[in-house]
């Protein structure tokens, strides 16, 4: 979340950034509003409890002189009555201004481009040769049937729409796909893996920024209070949430695999066919925890850690920096990085790599000290897909086909799957 003390001394700056992200820029005049009369009680209260203190010296002083103090405490009785129903009253703002703050995005770095939506996105860099195809192309879906490697309709007899069965091969290059990510990112980019729990509570959630705004997208437990994660960055993020820690220890860089699960609750009609808009899928996560001065370094290198992937597998790809009006709602700054589906002739995300400073570390509680006698301050968090599992399979399918019907194997990957080079039906 924003830090309020910015709100307060800003207030222009933070409308700014909203109105520049499409976001509800009265927000601020709601907060503002909260927090004057929170302020204006914290300073009654204050003043109250040091009069009470001052009368309750003077009631020992006359008891002492054995002196009548009946007027001094009733008054004193007086001030605890209306202390009492101040704090009544400042904890009802307090929790408010707190509802409001929850509810406001991240405001945009300056670096990022001033738009609308996705025709704003400006393209930062291109790499792999788009290949020329002597027949006629097939869809992922339509390769994935004929090959007898995803089963759409058991899925859907199982679960419903939007899932899928990964069978035989299918389901070996989905996990050889996830080794494959794992090992690169562990052996060869310095992160250290972690595999954490796919149910959270809702401070986790909170801390990562899906909780309150986005809770119709979530998958929720009926009978306990846990969601199923939409990605493992609130699982991973949320690793220190409530702990100060040392500078030494920064940057922390992790990498996780997990399923993810997401409700899909406004996308009625997109993508309904094939495995790129699923309720449950595959995906290896990047999450760093590092000092502020160094995190839009740091945002560059996991966006380069996460495109060398598509680079090893020879899949043509394209990375956009988006716009104030496509940004997620917790981003300072994001890069997508679009990976080339020739059945379509266009690119698809496959990977967002985020910089959100310190507004997850906010809500979390994430804080670090550069010395043992600083103080502590919030450190900056970010996060991408290393990549959507799935969506790279779908990827393989589209750029490695055949005119047999077969799909050449990436070389990268023939290791994990007992070197076979293609899939046949």
């Amino acid at each position: 979340m924003l830090d309020p003390k910015l709100i307060r001394n800003n207030p222009e700056a933070i409308r700014k950034g909203l109105k520049n992200r499409k976001a509800d820029a009265g927000m601020v005049d709601i907060f503002l509003t909260v927090d004057e009369e929170w302020r204006k009680v914290t300073v009654e209260v204050d003043e109250l409890k040091a009069r009470r203190n001052t009368l309750s010296d003077q009631v020992g002083a006359r008891k002492q002189k054995k002196e009548a103090a009946d007027d001094l405490i009733a008054e004193v009785k007086s001030i605890s009555s209306r202390i009492k129903e101040l704090d009544a009253r400042q904890s009802e703002l307090e929790q408010k201004a707190n509802a409001i703050i929850l509810e406001i995005p991240n405001i945009p770095h300056m670096s990022v481009p001033v738009g609308v939506d996705t025709r704003d996105n400006l393209e930062v860099k291109t790499w792999g040769e788009k290949k020329s195809y002597p027949f006629k192309l097939k869809p992922h879906d339509e390769l994935g049937i004929q090959l007898g490697i995803l089963d759409f309709d058991r899925a859907a007899k199982i679960a419903g729409s939007r899932f899928v069965v990964y069978k035989g091969l299918g389901a070996a290059l989905e996990r050889a796909l996830i080794n494959f990510m794992l090992d690169t990112h562990t052996k060869e980019n310095g992160y250290t893996e972690i595999f954490p729990p796919v149910l959270v509570n809702p401070k986790s959630m909170i801390g990562t920024g899906q909780l309150p705004k986005f809770e119709e997208e979530l998958f929720r437990c009926r009978d306990d209070e846990l969601y199923l994660i939409p990605t493992a960055e609130v699982s991973v993020t949320n690793l220190y949430r409530d702990e100060i820690l040392s500078a030494k220890q920064l940057p922390i860089n992790y990498c996780c695999y997990s399923p993810c699960f997401r409700r899909e609750a406004g996308s009625y009609g997109k993508d309904v066919k094939g495995i790129i808009r699923q309720h449950q899928f595959n995906k290896v996560e990047l999450v760093k925890f590092v000092e502020p001065d160094k995190s839009y370094e740091e945002l560059e290198k996991l966006t380069s850690h996460a495109a060398g992937i598509l680079e090893k597998l020879g899949l043509p790809y394209r990375i956009v920096a988006l716009c104030t009006g496509d940004l997620g709602f917790s981003s300072s700054k994001t890069y997508d990085i679009e990976v080339w589906f020739p059945s379509e002739n266009r690119y698809r995300e496959i990977s967002s790599c985020s910089n959100f400073e310190a507004f997850q570390a906010r809500r979390a509680a994430i804080r670090y000290r550069s010395t043992a006698q600083a103080k502590t301050e919030y450190l900056h968090t970010l996060n991408g897909s290393g990549l959507a599992v799935g969506r790279t399979f779908a990827a393989i399918l589209e750029n490695y086909q055949q005119e047999d019907g077969s799909v050449v194997i990436p070389e990268v990957l023939r290791k994990y799957m007992d070197k076979v080079t293609a899939l046949r039906s």
